[in-house]
């Protein structure tokens, strides 16, 4: 690590990206997202010197109840900065910001960690009491402040970190260089999107011959975004026995609630790699006792019953369920989902370079509204008195409207 660098219809490809919105009228109540022809400013968004400073005032006012840590550096030497609220036994880590471009998490996160800091309401006291909260806000600084998915480190850096990899077939296939992607060149200022960087074996110490690899296998830790993320999982598994929950918080493409006209508000999902204990996950057999994906499905509606009960005509309302029956363990919901720990992906509509300030406030109130039907759940047991069969029952996501 270099610590001085100044759905069947939607493609695994697809996973956590944006894709070309079509400027579609509709009906939804929360209205068309994207126009090809308007440039969005970002500005409203908390930059990395700004979340810094955030953090610290949260800390310095919370009285003890936050403890902010620096728990790694990104490849160009920006602190990754851990906030963790509560001493309960229940262990919920969140993150954010894997891909640069995908912003509303980490307000979620700031918000959550002002409440939780400051409040002496009795939820927030509960929850205090009974969960340990550990978030990794901006987890990718670097990308963070390029305004990109991709972190920013080339293939050189690699094998400077590790030289067994010099005889590689090829740079990773997470590798973005010489392309222009979600209109970010890549040209002259490569990266890698650091989601397909994990591995199940959180021990895994990279090899050539695993190199190019493909979506559906396991990834490697080459990067030092994804390290520091598996350190502080380690970190917690070796102090709690295991990480009960991790939410894993993006941004996607526009997309629609099958069979209606209303644009997706954010999708969830439980489902990341096939179970090890059928035969289409026989490969991963030996993280069968850990793996207990109807807690998954549970979690997630916790956070689809909460955003549900904002009312049936409210944008809230317009949740679905991402893309099923994936095989991806280089992610760090699928690796973290083999070692136990029940699973949730947010995923709200827009990169936040084509949604800019458009919809903030109301994608922001989604992701913290699904945050806390899941945390809330945690704390008082209810999550696993849920029917894990409703899962299936929340609407699937589509391309294009139909009625």
């Amino acid at each position: 690590m270099k610590n001085n660098k100044v759905m069947t219809g939607l493609s695994v490809l697809a996973l956590c990206t944006a894709l070309t919105s079509p400027a579609l009228a509709t009906n939804s109540p929360n209205g068309n997202l994207y126009n090809e022809n308007q440039v969005y400013s970002v500005n409203g968004y908390t930059d990395y010197a700004e979340m810094v400073k955030r953090l610290q005032q949260i800390e310095a006012n919370s009285q003890g109840k936050v403890a902010l840590e620096v728990v790694g550096q990104s490849n160009q030497g920006r602190d990754i900065y851990q906030a963790r609220v509560g001493t309960g036994d229940k262990v919920v880590l969140i993150e954010s910001e894997i891909h640069g471009n995908e912003n509303t998490g980490t307000e979620a996160l700031l918000s959550m960690l002002q409440y939780l800091g400051s409040s002496n309401s009795p939820e927030a006291q509960k929850i205090r009491e009974e969960i340990t909260l550990v978030t990794l806000p901006k987890m990718n600084p670097d990308a963070s402040e390029l305004d990109r998915r991709g972190n920013d480190m080339s293939w050189e850096d690699v094998i400077e970190d590790f030289p067994q990899l010099a005889d590689a077939a090829g740079p990773s296939w997470n590798y973005y260089n010489n392309r222009i992607l979600q209109d970010r060149d890549y040209n002259g200022r490569p990266g890698f999107d650091v989601n397909r960087d994990f591995n199940p074996d959180l021990n895994y110490v990279p090899k050539a011959e695993d190199i190019p690899g493909t979506s559906s296998d396991p990834g490697w830790y080459i990067t030092p975004e994804s390290q520091t993320v598996r350190d502080v999982y380690k970190k917690l598994q070796s102090e709690f026995g295991k990480v009960d929950v991790f939410i894993d918080l993006h941004h996607q493409g526009q997309y629609y609630v099958e069979g209606t006209d209303n644009l997706v508000t954010m999708s969830l999902s439980a489902d990341f790699v096939p179970d090890p204990g059928t035969t289409e996950g026989a490969k991963y057999a030996e993280y069968k006792d850990n793996y207990n994906f109807e807690y998954s499905k549970q979690l997630n509606l916790a956070a689809y019953n909460a955003l549900q009960a904002l009312g049936e005509n409210s944008p809230f309302n317009n949740i679905s369920l991402y893309q099923q029956d994936l095989d991806l363990p280089g992610t760090a919901l699928g690796s973290f989902a083999l070692n136990g720990s029940g699973t949730v992906l947010f995923e709200v509509r827009g990169q936040s370079h084509s949604l800019g300030q458009k919809k903030k406030g109301q994608l922001v109130k989604a992701v913290e509204t699904g945050l806390y039907g899941i945390i809330n759940g945690v704390v008082d047991g209810s999550v696993e008195e849920l029917d894990a069969a409703e899962y299936d029952n929340i609407p699937a996501t589509a391309y294009s409207p139909g009625l």
